[in-house]
């Protein structure tokens, strides 16, 4: 696959002028190169490279770009056009926010610019460690639960995360355990969907906190068969978002006849999840670095090597509440779809 991927790299390298006046690269034929699709492609690159495809794409053209600029040999427009921009305005833009300076005033000073290299992937043994996932065909499901939007963060606890999960009183966490319906993933989860195909620190996804529940279920419904929910029983699957621990349902009023019930139901929001092949990472380690490694390690290390690709859809994450660096268990739940094996893939694909 890494092969593919850089021949995949060297196509966008030899479309970053724009030789044919397209100004937009065919990303979808980029990811075809690859042999993987686009969704997975974007998501893919941006794990390996710490940045989104797109970004990429700029910083490698007005790379190209400042050289010519200091070189003085074409106007200003002229190289705007060849690397894809319709206008000098546009292009100063992008050039400034590379080169933190306009084409002109570079040209003037002789500015010192900012070069991205050309990027291309290799091989660095890093698979000692023993991955443990299963696949799960599961249908239609739907999350009930709380929503925000927050900021990725790789390394360390997420604030956001971390103050949207103590927002939640008992009340709520015990509304979201009586709907829970379907019996797996079990427990009080994690939910993200990303707004954009980065992964980058510091981009957003809509965050939710909830349960796994049955499709047609509503937020005013009751349990799997219509029954209410008794809270009093025990409950061994108190899951929470890493390094955020949700208030423990047993500690909670007996919401069931308590005069605000159907208020709290209605404030509870939904994610619709279609049926589809997951894969399923078992983990143990200090939270919150040993989730934030596994994440990382499930793009970089399990994709390439396995005959599976990443779809849309949530990434799901239960674990259970315990202080930062402590060790927990914890469980990941990855969209995928079954590819060829990059060892089997048709060498004109």
């Amino acid at each position: 696959m890494l092969e593919r991927l850089n021949q995949a790299l060297d196509h966008l390298e030899d479309r970053l002028e724009d030789r044919l006046g397209q100004d937009v690269i065919d990303m979808a034929e980029v990811a075809r190169i690859a042999a993987v699709p686009e969704y997975h492609f974007r998501r893919l690159f941006s794990a390996l490279a710490g940045m989104p495809l797109p970004t990429y794409v700029r910083r490698r053209r007005m790379t190209l770009a400042g050289a010519e600029v200091l070189a003085g040999d074409l106007t200003l427009l002229d190289i705007a056009v060849r690397y894809g921009y319709g206008s000098g305005e546009a292009f100063a833009r992008a050039f400034r926010s590379v080169h933190g300076i306009g084409p002109g005033e570079a040209r003037r000073t002789g500015a010192v610019l900012t070069a991205q290299p050309r990027m291309s992937f290799r091989v660095v043994v890093e698979g000692s460690t023993s991955m443990r996932y299963r696949i799960v065909e599961k249908e239609p499901f739907r999350v009930v639960g709380r929503k925000t939007t927050v900021p990725l963060v790789h390394d360390g606890v997420n604030a956001a995360a971390t103050a949207h999960v103590e927002s939640l009183d008992a009340r709520t966490i015990a509304r979201m355990k009586e709907l829970r319906g379907v019996p797996e993933p079990e427990g009080i989860l994690s939910a993200f969907v990303y707004l954009t195909g980065s992964r980058e620190e510091g981009a957003h996804a809509d965050y939710w906190v909830g349960v796994a529940t049955r499709p047609e279920a509503t937020t005013g419904e009751r349990g799997e068969r219509g029954e209410p929910r008794d809270l009093d029983t025990p409950d061994n699957s108190d899951a929470a978002p890493a390094h955020a621990p949700a208030p423990d349902a047993a500690d909670a009023p007996d919401a069931t006849h308590t005069p605000d019930a159907a208020d709290t139901l209605r404030t509870l929001d939904v994610l619709d999840v279609p049926a589809g092949t997951w894969a399923v990472f078992d983990h143990h380690g200090p939270c919150p670095s040993a989730v934030q490694e596994l994440w990382r390690d499930v793009f970089t290390l399990w994709f390439p090597s396995n005959p599976y690709t990443s779809r849309p859809g949530p990434e799901l994450l239960r674990t259970r509440p315990v202080d930062v660096g402590s060790a927990t268990d914890f469980q990941l739940w990855i969209p995928v779809e079954r590819t060829l094996h990059p060892s089997r893939l048709p060498s004109n694909a």
